[in-house]
């Protein structure tokens, strides 16, 4: 198993930071909405969590924990993505870039558009193919795809092979609840730790039924009937059910965007940040 610790880094002290290399996790990660602390405080809705942050980050670095950062995009932070990466640049931090979905407090008016999050497709691989993974090790979440003819994969696998929510991920909240990705809503949830066993609520023949016993019959109307349906399960599930109230129907997938952005001459339009 790796271990993946998701933090605000608002509370941390010396002992929670000795639990932690006790740990060895994986990765610990906390958030990154901004280039500067006004937009990302108005977006975390909390004055001075920039500064935090960025106290939170050194810390890791001086307990040699191994460090990602998490920036969900939107338009409020869309164009400072550049800066961003130049200030992660050679820092030994790994940077994972996700979407912003309207779920909670987030008005969909600040979603990406479908221009703007390819957009940043375009700025993920060209990153990757700029940078070696020891100066700037950046990824596209599990929201960023899928099947594109132009663009590689941006995650850690080589291709997308489905959301991985209770197959192959498993995700606990600070409440205890057990769900198979934290960017899936409440509805989800398969039950609790302080309630049940981990072990018990993994193992239950009907937990993460969405997707252990997926079938394409399932698909929503943007992914019916799409060649990559099988394999690629409707996309990113937490997207989905954010932008269609349904699963397996995420909007925001490369292969049709591409669809609908290219003729045979080539991409239509400005797609640059």
């Amino acid at each position: 198993m790796k271990l993946l610790i998701i933090s605000n880094g608002y509370r941390i002290t010396s002992e929670t930071f000795s639990k932690l290399m006790a740990l060895q996790p994986y990765a610990v990660s906390t958030s990154l909405d901004g280039a500067t602390s006004a937009t990302h405080d108005r977006i975390r809705g909390v004055r001075g969590s920039y500064q935090k942050v960025l106290e939170f980050v050194s810390q890791l670095a001086t307990a040699g924990l191994p460090t990602t950062v998490i920036t969900t995009v939107n338009k409020l932070n869309f164009k400072e993505l550049p800066e961003i990466k130049n200030f992660l640049l050679d820092k030994h931090i790994a940077w994972q870039v996700q979407t912003a979905a309207p779920e909670g407090r987030f008005k969909k008016k600040l979603a990406l558009s479908k221009e703007e999050f390819y957009a940043v497709g375009l700025f993920l691989a060209t990153i990757q193919k700029r940078y070696t993974k020891e100066e700037l090790p950046v990824i596209g979440a599990h929201c960023f795809g899928y099947h594109s003819q132009y663009l590689p994969c941006l995650g850690l696998s080589p291709r997308w092979m489905g959301c991985q929510a209770g197959l192959s991920i498993l995700s606990i909240k600070s409440n205890g609840d057990v769900i198979g990705c934290l960017s899936t809503p409440a509805m989800y949830v398969e039950g609790n730790i302080r309630k049940k066993s981990i072990i018990d609520i993994w193992n239950d023949p009907e937990a993460f039924a969405y997707n252990r016993k997926f079938s394409t019959e399932y698909l929503g109307e943007n992914c019916k009937g799409c060649k990559f349906g099988e394999t690629c399960r409707g996309g990113c599930l937490g997207m989905s059910t954010a932008f269609t109230t349904a699963p397996h129907n995420d909007p925001y997938c490369f292969h049709t965007l591409e669809a609908e952005f290219c003729d045979k001459k080539g991409m239509r339009g400005s797609l640059k940040l």
